[in-house]
């Protein structure tokens, strides 16, 4: 037999096979109750952005392609908390800069209820490489232990207002905050651009951050969580705001300064750890593995520039009650589809949701249409641009990726299993699972409504979906995205 023969014949007896395995259970399926009434779909895919098409409804059971995605709402994982993205200096800046007439419309649209309800939002402590300035809360040119020169008098101008009307259009706003540097009192080379912390400055520190959730609260603001330090692991040869924490520093000071002052201050902010690329996650076990660091730590925040989100479900897998938070990632201003790659992200939300992250925080909810302020040596864009001068608004595609989870996904809901039963599924429920080449998350709303998104970054195809006795088939265009919502 030829060679191409053979590979072919191999390959349609595999997909047989995992067909006639499945079809095996459908009796024992066919005892569910399955699913019925009319299921609401939004797909973007074309010239089509987050657009309703025709709704589809469930059928019985009667065969099961080779390439299904079998759905088990009763098999839960984690709880979502949102998604969102950074009101950075930089964003906050653009968004000050428009009319407030034109700033009401695009707050509405990114963060009311009823739009894209974004609701899990990250600020900076001090200047991040996404700043008009160098700036922290205490310039003082010398120690300053006892923090008599703290203000946060920068934020006033436009951080703290912005805040308050992304609070406004949307109240269940969820903010935490991640200093990108220390002020440079605190390390050795003087500077809030790259270096290391001093350990000296541990106490001082922990009572820089108390000031600051302090000052952020009496400005009606509370901060729910921090960070210790965005991306521990990179020094960015001080081209920008950074700071490196080894390991055993993150947890001395997470149990022996931050911990303890959080607790006597009476400040209920959860303490993340990480805030840095997968391919760290033996840091994260080492770090979870002493007690003290453990008692104070709620979670994991995670980037995804580095490794792969499976990373996150070796950890939970660790350290289960534990959680993970999904805190920095965005397109790029300069890429050629920055307009159009929304099925590239949505794929990647399904990988990240798919490892048990409670949220995805974007990096820049707003920038100008060439990725700035900014003064680090990165790229950016934002969630959506808005051009100096006329104002015009750009939405990327992460923001119509964003749109197929964030309308339809609500806190509370609960990741359910979706698994792929033949050839095509790459890896079980912990990892990103692909089914025929398209990925796919599940979800089930605190009001008992059930969410699937699909997104397909390959050639169009048609994809069925089964739900105890009942299944659908979806036909899905080349490089779209799909959500599929009943009751």
């Amino acid at each position: 037999m030829a060679q191409n023969s053979r590979r072919g014949f191999l390959k349609t007896a595999s997909a047989t096979a995992a067909a006639l395995a499945v079809s095996k259970t459908i009796p024992a399926w066919a005892g569910d109750s399955g699913a019925s009434g009319p299921v609401r779909v939004w797909a973007t895919f074309r010239d089509r952005r987050y657009e309703p098409v025709e709704p589809l409804a469930w059928k019985p059971v009667t065969s099961i392609t080779a390439d299904a995605i079998a759905l088990d709402p009763a098999a839960t994982k984690q709880e979502i908390l949102g998604f969102g993205g950074a009101m950075t200096d930089s964003t906050c800046y653009v968004l000050s800069q428009m009319t407030e007439s034109e700033r009401k419309e695009l707050m509405h649209d990114l963060f009311a209820p009823g739009e894209m309800a974004l609701n899990v939002c990250r600020t900076s402590i001090g200047a991040s490489d996404y700043s008009r300035t160098l700036y922290s809360y205490d310039e003082s040119p010398e120690p300053d232990p006892e923090m008599k020169k703290f203000s946060i008098d920068h934020d006033k101008e436009y951080i703290l207002p912005m805040l308050r009307e992304a609070r406004k259009a949307n109240p269940e706003m969820f903010l935490f905050s991640s200093p990108w540097s220390p002020p440079g009192w605190m390390k050795p080379n003087g500077s809030m651009l790259g270096g290391g912390m001093r350990k000296l400055s541990f106490p001082s520190y922990a009572r820089y951050f108390i000031k600051f959730l302090e000052s952020y609260k009496s400005e009606g603001i509370p901060i729910d969580a921090v960070t210790v330090q965005n991306e521990v692991d990179a020094e960015q040869d001080g081209r920008m705001p950074a700071c490196l924490w080894a390991q055993e520093e993150e947890m001395e000071f997470v149990k022996l300064h931050l911990g303890p002052a959080l607790r006597q201050a009476g400040l209920p902010a959860k303490i993340w750890v990480l805030d840095h690329n997968y391919n760290l996650w033996g840091r994260a076990i080492g770090e979870l593995s002493d007690p003290a660091v453990y008692d104070f730590v709620d979670g994991i925040a995670w980037h995804g520039y580095v490794g792969e989100p499976s990373a996150m479900t070796r950890v939970h897998n660790a350290f289960p009650s534990k959680h993970a938070y999904w805190t920095e990632g965005g397109p790029r201003i300069s890429d050629p589809d920055y307009e159009t790659d929304y099925a590239k992200w949505a794929d990647t939300f399904n990988g990240i949701l798919r490892n048990w992250a409670r949220c995805i925080t974007s990096w820049n909810i707003v920038l100008d249409e060439k990725g700035k302020p900014n003064i680090g040596p990165f790229a950016c864009g934002g969630v959506v641009t808005v051009e100096n001068g006329t104002h015009k608004i750009t939405r990327s595609g992460q923001y119509w990726a964003f749109a197929h989870y964030s309308k339809h996904v609500r806190r509370g809901a609960k990741v359910f299993a979706t698994n792929g039963v033949g050839q095509g599924e790459a890896g079980g429920p912990e990892e990103k699972g692909t089914a025929a080449g398209v990925s796919h998350t599940g979800f089930r709303n605190p009001d008992g409504s059930h969410v699937v998104v699909l997104a397909n970054r390959g050639a169009q195809k048609q994809v069925q979906l089964v739900l105890g006795s009942s299944a659908l088939d979806i036909d899905l265009p080349a490089d779209s995205v799909h959500t599929l919502q009943w009751s």
